[in-house]
């Protein structure tokens, strides 16, 4: 492969909280539409996704304290959960999704995430299979 060729990205999935609040105090107005998950969703999905990236909504993340909360998945890599998102932050999120998504084992250096990534990250999860070295304990 020469260095003008373009690697091709993994698939990877984002997912959104679609029943995710504010932290704020509860709003009478609040309903499925207006809640800050499904506008994150619906700002993620406006255009086209990445290609090889699949955005999809899901329930609770358990994540409720934290606003809007992403994870990235996908394959052998390891997973990022993500919180105190904002919906105005779709932009911030699929550039880490992007970032994520080039990475082979979904692990992005820290000074090359979003900012609000580096500053919100909820969980790392190890991908299925791990390899079998084990770090000194």
């Amino acid at each position: 492969m020469t260095k003008t060729e373009e690697v091709p990205l993994a698939d990877a999935e984002l997912l959104v909280c679609v029943t995710c609040k504010s932290s704020a105090p509860a709003d009478p107005t609040d309903n499925d539409e207006t809640r800050p998950g499904v506008r994150l969703y619906a700002a993620l999905t406006a255009g086209t996704p990445p290609k090889g990236l699949r955005i999809r909504a899901v329930e609770c993340l358990s994540n409720c304290t934290r606003g809007c909360t992403v994870a990235l998945r996908g394959g052998d890599r390891w997973s990022y959960v993500y919180g105190n998102i904002d919906p105005s932050q779709a932009e911030t999120v699929l550039d880490g999704a992007a970032r994520y998504q080039a990475a082979a084992d979904g692990l992005v250096p820290w000074r090359e995430r979003p900012e609000h990534f580096r500053k919100n990250c909820i969980a790392r999860i190890p991908p299925l299979t791990l390899p079998e070295e084990v770090p000194n304990v």
